[in-house]
């Protein structure tokens, strides 16, 4: 299939929907919550302050959608960070080019003694992560990397930076399942104020990075923005139409959606979201009622109470145990976290909360021995 236009986004369209994102009352609230298919007026409705009100009725209609489509699981993965190293500047994160931290790339052995650390942990499906350096930590090293994986890993997924589609069916060839990749914001203003440096400045090309795995073949995509850099309803609403977007195009394609909020890093200490735990449910909630499909994924950002909350609710999967920096789990401990994390549990006492809640988890979906073919 030949590769289709950039989804279509300007500072006009975002200005637009932000001055809309109020107008829903709780009317238009009541209808999206009994449409049979809501549409996206129906979404912006269940994202305005009005919607509020009706968390309860949102959480409950969320949770049964979930559960229709996979019942009482939930799916474990942990991130394994193979490298600090970033050719960008992001005022919002720890990896930063112009953060004075330690840089680090890990070797194929410590890679793989890492994996080794989180299979040891029980979890079988392993996201890789890396700093955006394409010289460094680009398409050969992660290459090497999945082959060397691949064998003893029953799921691997990847967030590196963006990619062409031939170094994508590259590595969905040597392995890779699924690419998860961070639009961080669809206001044109605010993503130019917050990418200062480096490839991650050009919006355009981002925004058409989605479409390029797709057009891959990887069967899985996960996409998301990051709470805070910009007006959240707006972001939210711009991401399920993108999201529509890709579907009318690609329609095999699995997505998940994870919506991390702005949290304090090495550089930037104080900064904060502005998205309260109440925005963040009903967030998540509208986007479950409006496209049911969608894998919701919850990170270890969140506090305990509230990822308690949605891991036995709405979520398809979480990381669990996760460490934020290259040889984290067994290798080298150090401080180089990318963000600070609030749920520090191991993967076996969030197992025990599942279960005790009639939730069964999820350590992989596929086994390793029966083989792979990659297509």
């Amino acid at each position: 299939m030949q590769l289709n236009p950039v989804f279509p986004v300007n500072q006009s369209l975002f200005d637009q929907l932000q001055q809309q994102s109020c107008l829903p009352d709780r009317s238009a609230v009541q209808q999206a919550l009994s449409a049979a298919k809501p549409d996206f007026a129906d979404l912006q409705a269940l994202l305005s302050p009005a919607a509020a009100e009706f968390l309860p009725q949102m959480l409950a209609r969320a949770t049964q959608l979930k559960r229709q489509r996979s019942g009482r699981t939930l799916a474990l993965f942990a991130p394994l960070y193979l490298s600090n190293l970033c050719s960008n500047e992001c005022s919002y994160c720890g990896f930063s080019r112009s953060v004075a931290m330690k840089r680090r790339i890990l070797t194929i052995a410590e890679a793989q003694q890492e994996a080794a650390a989180i299979q040891a942990l029980g979890i079988g499906q392993i996201l890789l992560v890396t700093g955006e350096h394409q010289r460094k930590a680009g398409v050969d090293y992660l290459l090497e990397v999945t082959q060397t994986l691949r064998p003893q890993v029953a799921k691997l997924l990847l967030e590196s930076q963006p990619l062409g589609i031939a170094d994508y069916q590259q590595l969905r060839t040597a392995g890779i399942d699924a690419v998860m990749l961070y639009q961080e914001t669809y206001d044109p203003q605010s993503y130019t104020r917050h990418h200062t440096f480096g490839a991650k400045a050009d919006m355009a090309y981002r925004l058409d990075a989605p479409a390029r795995v797709a057009a891959a073949g990887i069967a899985q995509l996960g996409m998301g923005v990051l709470l805070g850099l910009s007006d959240w309803r707006t972001d939210v609403l711009l991401l399920a139409q993108h999201l529509r977007f890709l579907q009318q195009h690609w329609y095999q394609l699995a997505f998940t959606v994870a919506l991390p909020r702005l949290k304090p890093c090495a550089g930037q200490i104080s900064q904060h979201s502005g998205v309260s735990d109440r925005d963040y449910l009903q967030l998540l909630c509208a986007l479950k009622i409006f496209a049911p499909e969608l894998s919701l994924s919850i990170s270890t950002r969140d506090s305990p109470a509230l990822r308690d909350l949605l891991l036995t609710s709405i979520a398809c999967t979480a990381s669990a145990g996760s460490k934020t920096q290259p040889g984290g789990y067994a290798v080298a401990p150090e401080s180089l976290a990318q963000f600070s994390i609030d749920d520090e549990r191991s993967p076996a006492e969030i197992a025990a909360m599942l279960r005790r809640s009639g939730i069964a988890p999820v350590w992989q979906d596929w086994h390793p021995l029966l083989g792979r073919r990659a297509v």
